[in-house]
C-alpha cells in the first residue's frame, strides 16, 4: 500500500510542476477548437468534443471539419495533443521510476540490472 501511495504522491507532485504547461496545453486546445466549431458552425459541445478527439489522436471521424482553415487548425491541435500526452505519459513513467527507487533496496536493483544486462556486471 504504501507503493501506491508514493506513486500517487508523486505523481501529483509532477502534475502539479507542470501544471501551468499542462494548461496552457489544455487552453490552446479549446481555443482553437472553438475557432473550428465557428468556422463549420458547430455548437459548443460539438467543437470541444471533436477537438479533444483530435487532440487524442482518436478521430473517430463522426464530426469533421470540411473547410480548409478548419483542417489545418486541426493538425495543429493533433501536434498539441501529442505533446500532452506525451508530457503526462513521461511523468507517470518518471513517477513509477522514482517510486520504485525508493520501495526497493539497491542489492535487489542490482540483481535486477545484472540479469538484464549481464555483460555490465560488476565482478
Amino acid at each position: 500500500m504504501t507503493f501506491s501511495i508514493t506513486f500517487i504522491q508523486i505523481l501529483l507532485w509532477g502534475l502539479f510542476l507542470i501544471a501551468p504547461i499542462i494548461s496552457l496545453l489544455l487552453a490552446t486546445i479549446v481555443m482553437l477548437g472553438l475557432i473550428v466549431g465557428r468556422i463549420e458552425k458547430w455548437r459548443t459541445f460539438n467543437a470541444l468534443y471533436w477537438a479533444f478527439i483530435t487532440a487524442l489522436t482518436v478521430g473517430y471521424g463522426d464530426i469533421r471539419p470540411q473547410h480548409k482553415p478548419s483542417k489545418a487548425l486541426s493538425v495543429l491541435i493533433g501536434i498539441l495533443g501529442l505533446m500532452l500526452t506525451g508530457i503526462l505519459v513521461a511523468i507517470t513513467v518518471k513517477a513509477t521510476s522514482y517510486t520504485f527507487e525508493a520501495h526497493i533496496h539497491p542489492e535487489t536493483l542490482e540483481q535486477i540490472s545484472q540479469r538484464v544486462n549481464p555483460k555490465n556486471s560488476h565482478p
